[in-house]
């Protein structure tokens, strides 16, 4: 029985105008680094975000690497605060499908790869907070728990008092369906950028993501 969905946030409820990550990293996180004496190039931060090296790998840059990843993520919540200045995050157009999933009973909750303050600060951007139970950035504590590991999906099983079996995971990247496949929930994949393998199910959008959940309802055994 479905009981609840667990939403990725950037890229699948929000998007940031004319946004690239080697830009973004080279022109705000870079700086402040060499600020710290952290001379660190964008290939090696890639590969400790996507997985290919532990998050601990910086400390030999002469940092402790809590401190490290709390120093990105306030570049990261002032490059926030100053595209929303701009006008430059958006939130995607069927955002308010998710008044209607509240609607049909669900228990929701956001998970993200960045920090809780940049999390929270986008959703209230939109008044989006008020529609999740829980929300949930990174984890200082497990820095490495970030999506694809499940630890942050499993999290929110918990907090919703949740089986896998009873809640779908969503979102826009690989990331997203390994993290949900992971912790054991069926996941689905919303195409605005394009298919990911592996993801039991496909919508183009929010609606449509209603309107899967209406038809998983409908295939529920009658109680007896």
């Amino acid at each position: 029985m479905l009981r609840g969905l667990i939403f990725d946030v950037d890229e699948t409820l929000v998007y940031y105008e004319g946004y690239n990550h080697r830009d973004w990293y080279e022109e705000w996180v870079k700086p402040e680094l060499e600020k710290h004496g952290i001379a660190l190039d964008y290939e090696t931060y890639r590969r400790t975000v996507t997985g290919e090296l532990p998050r601990s790998y910086v400390e030999r840059f002469g940092i402790d690497h809590v401190e490290f990843w709390k120093l990105v993520d306030r570049v990261n919540l002032s490059y926030r605060q100053e595209m929303a200045r701009l006008g430059r995050i958006k939130p995607f157009p069927d955002v308010s499908a998710l008044k209607e999933l509240r609607n049909l009973g669900l228990k929701l909750a956001a998970v993200s790869n960045a920090s809780q303050d940049c999390t929270e600060f986008v959703l209230d951007l939109f008044n989006l907070r008020g529609y999740f139970d829980v929300v949930y950035g990174k984890d200082y504590s497990n820095l490495d728990g970030v999506k694809p590991n499940p630890y942050l999906v499993e999290k929110a099983l918990k907090a919703l008092n949740l089986k896998p079996e009873e809640a779908l995971m969503v979102g826009d990247s690989a990331h997203d369906v390994l993290a949900g496949k992971g912790a054991g929930l069926r996941t689905v994949n919303v195409t605005r950028f394009g298919k990911v393998e592996g993801a039991d199910y496909y919508v183009k959008d929010l609606w449509e993501l209603v309107e899967l959940v209406k038809e998983l309802f409908s295939k529920r055994s009658p109680e007896v």
